[in-house]
């Protein structure tokens, strides 16, 4: 399938798109107030332990502090005990795996990886690991003699990134040669640097989308920044340039994202329903930890059977929901209602599309077999927030609940109130509520005279929000 990449730049941000076959599957986004701190690697000291967890919070310097965990501790000796493995107030190495995530902070290790485009180097490993992408056995073992070669040298881990196949054994090594060279200062700055300190940035955004998905498949990359282009430009003569001219200025008047049609697909994002082109729908409700996917078949029916009504729609919404998942960037866990199907070989034909709508993922993704309830479960890998708590805070009034009380239940919720209060000597009362609830109160004017024998005034007001109000006795 064609690929593209699109970068947009602004002084504020700079965002790529990923697009396959002229559709939208990646979307990151880098801005410059919160920048990302995923992969970077920091001088930390640990701050507390809490054995029973089995688990540490070091302080990186970045504000909340980072959760290390027992197995993610690398230690000088074969120890079980947390507590005899590392100390309150050492200085400690580590790199940020997982990034903050709501009220968490982030999740970071001792384990260092360094990738590059071909490989992945882990110096305080002692294994070698091929791609499961790599498929030819004799590419496999070509490239498996080559690592074990030079493992002979170079102590630690070293992960073969599918990219690397085909690749020459001597660009095999000069990576490898690149990333102990990168190790090595680390290292260096690590025993200079302060406390609670910065001493490796990864990449760019840009760069690092190069490094990643910048492969033989992208047909084109297309910047609209000269100075960015000039960046990606030498970056790639350095680590690609046989890819150097797909690389392209685009110097519309109309910003990028909007002449490809990405604008809009990021504003229909910020919706919780997508439409399918058979006209099902799916709805998405992401929370915290977990999200559920329901899918309707809406307007479409097949004119054969129910059965094969519900098959067409959960093939198509199985191939989009995949699609949903990485650019809305959901993680933890999932649970699919697919539409019922009686016949279990259709069940299973529903789970081997979403089986391979999820191969281009690079995120780790996990799916079990349909329950009897029929729903699919799966897990999938988020390291950094999603997209919708990137672009959006949470509402003031529902928070987060999606609802808001009635204009009933706030009519009522005013009437026991009033109740409840002394009403000698008073006359008349004014209540004042926000200009979404006023119309159905001042509806109502008669019947609060009747039930209060008072005279009322209803007000709107700005600065009260719709589920909110004030009494006030006249």
């Amino acid at each position: 399938m064609k690929k593209e990449i699109i970068v947009n730049r602004t002084q504020e941000e700079i965002k790529v798109a990923v697009l396959e076959g002229g559709k939208l599957f990646d979307l990151f986004i880098e801005r410059r107030e919160s920048g990302k701190i995923l992969n970077n690697i920091y001088k930390g000291t640990v701050q507390n332990i809490v054995p029973a967890l089995g688990s540490v919070f070091v302080d990186i310097g970045f504000g909340r502090s980072g959760y290390l965990c027992v197995n993610d501790i690398i230690a000088q000796c074969e120890e079980k005990n947390v507590e005899n493995m590392i100390k309150i107030g050492q200085d400690i190495m580590v790199q940020v795996y997982k990034e903050s995530i709501s009220t968490k902070g982030p999740k970071i290790t001792m384990n260092i990886s360094l990738p590059g485009r071909l490989l992945v180097y882990m110096p305080f490993g002692n294994r070698i690991g091929i791609s499961k992408n790599i498929k030819d056995k004799q590419e496999h073992d070509r490239l498996r003699a080559i690592i074990t070669e030079l493992k002979k040298d170079i102590p630690g881990s070293i992960i073969v990134r599918t990219e690397a196949e085909e690749a020459t054994e001597n660009e095999v090594n000069n990576e490898i040669k690149y990333l102990v060279r990168l190790w090595l200062s680390i290292v260096g700055r690590f025993n200079d640097a302060n406390s609670r300190s910065l001493i490796h940035k990864d990449l760019r955004l840009v760069f690092q989308t190069i490094r990643d998905h910048f492969t033989d498949d992208v047909m084109l990359m297309r910047i609209d920044s000269q100075k960015e282009l000039k960046d990606v430009a030498e970056f790639v003569k350095i680590i690609s340039p046989e890819f150097l001219d797909r690389i392209v200025l685009y110097n519309g008047k109309t910003p990028i994202f909007k002449a490809c049609g990405i604008e809009e697909e990021i504003e229909m994002l910020r919706s919780n329903k997508t439409k399918l082109q058979s006209g099902g729908y799916i709805i998405i409700q992401e929370a915290e930890s977990l999200c559920a996917i329901d899918v309707n078949s809406g307007k479409f029916t097949e004119e054969f059977s129910q059965e094969d009504t519900a098959v067409l729609t959960n093939l198509e919404a199985a191939q989009e929901i995949a699609r949903q998942l990485r650019l809305r960037n959901i993680g933890g866990i999932i649970v699919i209602d697919f539409i019922d199907m009686k016949k279990s070989t259709n069940r299973q034909k529903v789970l081997k599309k979403l089986c391979n709508a999820t191969k281009g993922d690079k995120a780790k993704i996990k799916i079990w077999p349909i329950t009897r309830l029929g729903l699919i479960e799966m897990t999938r890998q988020r390291k950094r927030e999603s997209l919708f708590s990137y672009h959006g805070d949470m509402c003031p009034t529902c928070h987060g609940l999606g609802l808001v009380l009635s204009r009933e239940s706030i009519f009522i919720n005013v009437c026991d109130e009033i109740k409840q209060l002394k009403l000698d000597g008073c006359m008349r009362i004014k209540i004042k509520l926000n200009s979404d609830v006023v119309e159905y109160f001042k509806e109502r004017k008669t019947r609060l005279k009747e039930l209060f024998n008072r005279e009322f005034d209803i007000e709107s007001s700005t600065e009260i929000t719709r589920e909110k109000y004030q009494i006030i006795f006249e």
